[in-house]
């Protein structure tokens, strides 16, 4: 099973499908492309995102971004998949609706998962139906209506990683600032390297932010922008033909042997090494 919304005039993109890799073709999906990836089979789902080997385990979804590379190749069972792109549904610009971006989307570090509880299993079944109805049906209004059940696909999903991904040891402002430094760092990791430079951009000071990590019980401020650094680096060095020398360049070092010592740092392997160790 597989659908598609288009609109050329806007060039958005809204897809279906209850097997990602059988369809990943028909979808063509590109560079701005955003995923929710869900397992509805009764026994756990394997893919690799980002090098990284995931369980899906029954009834979870994975959300990836354009940031991520993601291979079905190890993936041997149907995995239900949902794909917009900004045109369609701009996450960023409806932030103010969604509350999603640094938690569902676009959260640095942590892969989310979403587990989907007993007593809502009928509600995401309930709408996953109404999904194929309303792709089922082509009117004028059909992508308003698509767009309206995936903002409530968005919601759902992101109230439940909110309670599941710790972030309910937080009241609502702090977990804003979490949202709101994630997707900071994000945006500017490769010229933005102090947590100063964050909190300036927050309108907090340091300590606040620490603070407010330290309760989230999650890598410190600092932590996450290096980690980050060091996440993108192992992707242009995993799925790019870049040298480290320019791979250097690209993170805002100046110096590749100072890019060389940071990445040894923080991945106990020079660059020329990890390339070795995770040849295809």
């Amino acid at each position: 099973m597989k659908f598609k919304f288009t609109d050329t005039k806007v060039d958005s993109v809204f897809g279906m499908t209850d097997d990602i890799k059988k369809n990943l073709t028909y979808f063509n999906t590109n560079k701005d492309t955003i995923s929710i990836l869900w397992n509805q089979n009764n026994t756990p789902v394997t893919l690799e995102i980002d090098n990284t080997i995931i369980e899906l385990q029954p009834n979870q979804l994975i959300t990836t971004t354009y940031l991520h590379y993601v291979s079905y190749q190890k993936t041997e069972k149907p995995l239900t998949a949902f794909m917009f792109n900004r045109p369609f549904y701009c996450i960023r610009d409806h932030d103010s609706e969604v509350s999603c971006n640094g938690i569902l989307f676009f959260g640095t570090q942590e892969l989310p998962i979403v587990t989907i509880p007993e007593d809502q299993k009928r509600k995401f079944s309930t709408l996953y139906e109404i999904f194929i109805d309303e792709f089922s049906t082509s009117d004028k209004i059909q992508g308003d209506m698509l767009q309206m059940l995936l903002k409530r696909l968005i919601i759902i999903c992101t109230r439940l990683a909110k309670e599941q991904l710790t972030l309910k040891k937080l009241n609502n402002e702090q977990i804003d600032l979490v949202r709101r430094f994630n997707v900071l760092v994000d945006e500017h990791f490769k010229t933005k390297r102090k947590v100063s430079d964050y909190a300036d951009l927050l309108f907090k000071s340091p300590k606040t932010l620490s603070n407010i990590f330290a309760l989230y019980n999650q890598s410190s401020p600092q932590q996450i922008i290096l980690s980050r650094i060091a996440l993108e680096a192992k992707r242009l060095i995993n799925y790019t033909d870049k040298q480290n020398q320019e791979i250097a360049y690209d993170l805002g070092f100046n110096d590749p042997a100072h890019f060389s010592s940071f990445f040894k740092k923080m991945t106990n392997y020079s660059p020329t090494k990890y390339r070795e160790l995770h040849k295809n």
